[in-house]
């Protein structure tokens, strides 16, 4: 909750870690210097700041600094000296210069999507302690090869820029897991053909009746609503998500659109009923099957602290049966994505619903990125990718469950699986195929008991 000026002025917040501003500033107000000796997290977004002050490290704790929604061209040199800053945001502005001498020396999470940026400093090779890089939406043509030295990034955002070619280096890196980069130049052919020869139904605007709102993230809104038979009138009971049309941090809506439709049919993915057309403000939009409201989201989104690992609920404790179930149900949901050309790109358990005893669904395809099957080297390196982020659930639903002493050889087998599937040497890490024939032996099933346990 923002706080004002005024009681910065009078003093009343001496001592606080934390201060958010959004008062239409045009200057930095220089009584956040008083708050030297503490000041940790600093927001000033939504206002109309061009500058920050050359004596901004003076705030000698300050470590997380957002500016986004501002008027900034350029990204200030001075974040360069702060020494303890490691997360920078500065989202939405128009920032079209960042210059090597702008990167904190401690920089872990920098995120400046949807800006005008057509290049990045080789400095940025000099970031080792960075994991997070956000740069949707920006006028990139290239990456720097100084980049592929930063060996803890595990998560890069390069939806709709202007990228001729996705990097070979870059899907080297160690550590790297979640990747998005729809709605380039060199992916454009694919998620147009996703649109035009993928078959769907289109579900006229008139045979929906919107319901209360489900829910609404960065891409769109969620309603409930009750999707009218032509003949009969009966009513049935199905979600709709209307998109906004704007670049998100992960990419561009008509991209998720395109994978949700892309993907198909299987019993870990939320069902697509049909295509919305004739909106009235030509919004587009999906008609999904309703799911049961038992289904909850399997663990929070990652923290400022956690950076890139998804935060669970205190208690969270998983069964052998439910945390196979889940474990080989989502393998299965991104092995069919793969062999459809689709990299999920946020494969996290907060993009899991969760419908106890192991039913799981995989959803969110906002980071989702399309690739050509046939490609012999893109096809395994894209998978291996992702195959680490799926090593990270792995390893979380492993640290909840109770029955590690109790099966032994099942326990052995799952780490190794997980240590597999994390390992630094991209090239030796399973595909998904492998994983899934892996955990069917672990469940002890046969081929035909195989659909049973991913079925939910």
């Amino acid at each position: 909750m923002a706080t004002t000026l005024e009681q910065l002025r009078a003093g009343q917040l001496a001592g606080t870690r934390r201060l958010k501003l959004a008062c239409g500033l045009s200057e930095f107000p220089r009584e956040i210097f008083d708050l030297a000796d503490t000041l940790e997290i600093l927001d000033l977004s939504g206002n109309a700041l061009t500058s920050l002050p050359d004596d901004l490290p003076r705030l000698g704790k300050l470590r997380i600094l957002f500016a986004s929604d501002n008027p900034f061209t350029e990204l200030p040199e001075v974040l360069g000296q702060c020494p303890q800053l490691s997360m920078v945001g500065f989202k939405a502005n128009r920032i079209r210069k960042v210059s090597g001498t702008s990167l904190p020396p401690l920089l872990r999470w920098l995120i400046l999507t949807d800006n005008e940026i057509e290049s990045l400093p080789p400095e940025i090779g000099a970031c080792a302690q960075l994991q997070k890089l956000m740069l949707a939406g920006n006028r990139l043509r290239t990456l720097p090869e100084e980049l592929a030295a930063c060996s803890r990034l595990e998560l890069v955002r390069l939806a709709a820029n202007q990228l001729g070619e996705l990097p070979v280096w870059l899907l080297r890196l160690p550590r790297l897991s979640w990747l998005a980069f729809a709605g380039n130049p060199f992916s454009e052919a694919l998620e147009t053909a996703a649109l035009i020869d993928t078959p769907i139904a289109h579900i006229g605007w008139d045979d929906l009746k919107l319901e209360q709102q489900l829910g609404e993230g960065a891409s769109g809104v969620i309603y409930r609503a009750a999707l009218l038979a032509r003949h009969d009138k009966a009513k049935r009971p199905v979600a709709v998500k209307l998109f906004k049309g704007a670049v998100t941090s992960d990419g561009l809506p008509d991209c998720e659109m395109a994978a949700c439709i892309r993907a198909g049919d299987h019993p870990n993915l939320i069902p697509v009923v049909g295509k919305v057309k004739d909106h009235p403000a030509s919004a587009h939009g999906l008609v999904m099957e309703l799911i049961d409201p038992q289904f909850t989201n399997l663990a929070g989104p990652p923290s400022l602290e956690s950076c890139t690992r998804d935060i669970y609920s205190a208690g969270t404790r998983f069964e052998l049966a439910s945390a196979l179930r889940i474990a080989y149900g989502i393998a299965s949901a991104a092995c069919h994505l793969h062999r459809q050309g689709v990299m999920h790109g946020d494969l996290y358990a907060h993009n899991i619903l969760h419908g106890g005893k192991g039913r799981a669904l995989l959803g969110d395809f906002g980071a989702a990125s399309f690739y050509a099957t046939d490609h012999r080297d893109l096809n395994p390196a894209l998978q291996r990718v992702e195959v680490r982020a799926y090593g990270c659930l792995l390893e979380e639903l492993i640290d909840r469950c109770d029955w590690l002493d109790a099966d032994a050889p099942t326990a052995a087998k799952l780490v190794a699986l997980k240590e597999a599937c994390l390992s630094d040497d991209v090239g030796s890490r399973p595909l998904f195929e492998d994983i899934v024939a892996v955990l069917r032996r672990l469940a002890g099933a046969g081929d035909r008991d195989a659909a049973a346990l991913a079925a939910i």
